[in-house]
């Protein structure tokens, strides 16, 4: 731990939390009020730390009894920790924003950082962050090193959010020190106590050098994911446990080897998962819980007559909820995993307890949910059998753009500014994780908007990865407005088309469906982010369709919107350079009488402007003709 930090900021265990009606969270690193040994022999010892609330705590700490753990067993390097959060029925409520496991290390002795194969490196300085030998950029996150202690790192920037990495595959990372060779890493061997689902995405280690254990955050999806706590409703979760690995290299070989050896360990805890030797009562053994299994299928008829396997679906039991919820959820535990080619899966471990069984599979659009709840209960070993998925289908595909798969990878990421460049992503399959991408629309596209034209344009290179404002001025940002252009050679009178519109992210954005004629500005009103659009979108060449916010029939005298959406979104996906947070999808009916035959256009326009963050990230567009057409 870094010795030049006082005790209780070296490695701890924090929370961040909101009375009611405050908006501003409240940091507190949880210190233990009484110690207990739990358990201790010649193999193993478990202590215990504890702090209760009562009520002369109100408005003062977390109303939470928290029981931090701590485990260490013989002949294993490193310890375990693991965290058991209670609130009781009648105490206060409160908001819960974030909460996880810090560990900061001696900068003079780590500078070596390791997340994947791919995303490992030597890292700044602590001190290359501040003034004057760290520029702030757009944010107080971004830095540029403009007089790094290593000079090789000369003109980088430095962001932790560069670092971030969906929960699925956020199962160990860490430091290694060349001097002497030793690694610290932390590995999560199960993410049923993380919030959001597999595509969550959180932070891992950055600069410090830090090294986080995140349960819960905000971070990529914003207050949908922040847990609140009403009416005294009783809550108990329990937090882990990860695992705290150490190992050496003496023997001179090579120290980024440690690296290799940390994924065998990382395969070893999962094998090992849940584990036996942690002893509290609320955390389930094997024998405990339960497991499902089944087989998804797919049934589109535009696409085959036979029902498709789900291959590489994902299916996992959360909360119940409405189809897709689980990506909201952020009280319960959830368990997934990935179904096989021929769309079976397993799942094994669920604590008990009632759930819903939910699914998407990648090339779909939507969500499935199993109209059931499931009970799960010790020992049960339950067999769904077959299962099929409907994804939202109308009618043939007229046409589409990218691939559904709820990211924006697959459209054009550009190269960062050379004067703005982590020399980590260069080259690299995560390019989009480069400062400053939000920027380079407005020098790709000086003097109009991004113009797609169906069978014409490749969505790899013509469809920018955000939809973001342009710049003015050094503070002004205006709209954007992008165009889809198609041909229809006919257009089925009397009948309803489809839009299909996803989306892979929304900050603080809004787009909208308005006739082109019609310029004034028009109020509008909030809908909750599960709720499908649909029944209303109209255009033909001479009509803008700005998707998802307002909806107008071609009437440039209508004084307010068929239906408005709003302002939707707070993942802040673009400035933390994540290629999606979460995921929106809009089902949008079009009339025959707003298409022509010929040449139309379908205008989306993103009309909040006040920030260069503010934006979207498709994932998908489908236009679909008529039933039988």
């Amino acid at each position: 731990m870094e010795i030049g930090n006082k005790e209780d900021n070296r490695g701890y265990w924090d929370i961040v939390w909101n009375p009611p009606g405050e908006r501003t969270g409240i940091f507190d690193v949880i210190k233990g009020t009484e110690f207990r040994i739990i358990y201790h022999d010649e193999s193993q010892a478990e202590v215990s730390f504890t702090r209760t609330w009562d009520p002369s705590l109100e408005g003062k700490a977390v109303p939470l009894n928290i029981d931090k753990r701590f485990i260490i067993l013989r002949g294993s390097s490193g310890f375990y920790t693991y965290g058991i959060y209670e609130h009781k029925e009648g105490w206060p409520d409160f908001g819960l924003e974030e909460t996880r496991v810090a560990f900061k290390l001696r900068k003079d002795k780590f500078h070596y950082m390791a997340l994947a194969d791919n995303r490992q490196r030597i890292m700044p300085m602590p001190d290359d962050r501040l003034p004057p030998r760290g520029q702030q950029l757009a944010y107080p996150e971004a830095v540029l090193l403009v007089d790094p202690i290593n000079p090789d790192l000369r003109g980088e920037v430095d962001d932790k959010y560069q670092y971030s990495c969906e929960d699925q595959y956020n199962n160990v990372h860490g430091w290694v020190s060349f001097d002497p060779p030793i690694g610290f890493w932390q590995i999560t061997p199960s993410d049923e106590s993380r919030t959001g689902g597999p595509l969550k995405q959180n932070l891992t280690s950055h600069v410090g050098p830090t090294m986080l254990a995140m349960f819960l955050s905000a971070h990529y999806a914003g207050g949908d994911l922040s847990p609140k706590f009403t009416d005294g409703e009783y809550w108990k979760k329990v937090h882990g446990p990860v695992f705290m690995y150490l190992n050496s290299s003496w023997d001179g070989s090579d120290p980024t080897m440690l690296w290799e050896d940390a994924k065998v360990q990382m395969m070893i805890e999962k094998e090992s998962w849940p584990y036996v030797f942690a002893l509290s009562e609320d955390f389930q053994k094997t024998e405990q819980r339960g497991c499902v299994s089944g087989r998804l299928l797919v049934r589109d008829r535009y696409i085959d007559d036979q029902d498709l396997y789900a291959s590489g679906a994902y299916v996992g039991l959360a909360l119940p909820g409405e189809a897709g919820s689980w990506q909201r959820e952020c009280k319960g535990y959830q368990f997934w995993c990935r179904a096989d080619v021929d769309g079976s899966f397993y799942i094994r471990n669920i604590v008990t307890g009632n759930y819903n069984l939910y699914a998407w599979v990648p090339g779909f659009i939507g969500d499935y949910k199993l109209d059931a709840t499931l009970t799960i209960a010790s020992g049960d070993d339950i067999y769904l059998g077959d299962l099929v998925y409907e994804p939202p289908r109308d009618g043939p595909t007229i046409w589409e753009i990218g691939v559904p798969d709820r990211s924006a990878a697959e459209f054009y990421v550009p190269d960062p500014n050379p004067n703005y460049v982590n020399r980590l992503y260069i080259d690299h399959p995560d390019r989009f994780r480069q400062y400053g991408l939000w920027e380079r629309y407005a020098e790709l596209y000086p003097d109009g908007d991004l113009v797609y034209t169906i069978d014409q344009s490749d969505y790899s290179t013509d469809w920018f990865y955000a939809q973001v404002n342009r710049r003015t001025d050094q503070n002004t940002y205006q709209p954007t407005t992008w165009q889809i252009k198609f041909n229809l050679d006919s257009v089925s009178p009397n009948s309803t088309y489809k839009f299909r519109v996803a989306l892979a992210s929304s900050t603080l954005a809004e787009l909208q469906v308005l006739s082109k004629e019609r310029k004034k500005d028009l109020a509008f009103s909030y809908l909750h982010p599960s709720f499908f659009l649909s029944n209303v979108i109209t255009g033909n060449s001479s009509c803008m369709i700005n998707v998802l916010a307002q909806v107008f029939f071609n009437d440039q005298d209508k004084g307010v919107p068929h239906f408005t959406t709003g302002l939707i979104g707070r993942d802040n996906a673009i400035a933390r350079h994540g290629i999606h947070g979460l995921y929106w999808l809009f089902n949008i009916d079009v009339g025959s009488a707003w298409l022509v035959q010929g040449l139309n256009t379908i205008y989306l326009k993103q009309a909040r402007s006040t920030s260069p963050f503010q934006g979207l990230m498709y994932d998908y567009l489908r236009l679909e003709g008529p039933c039988g057409c």
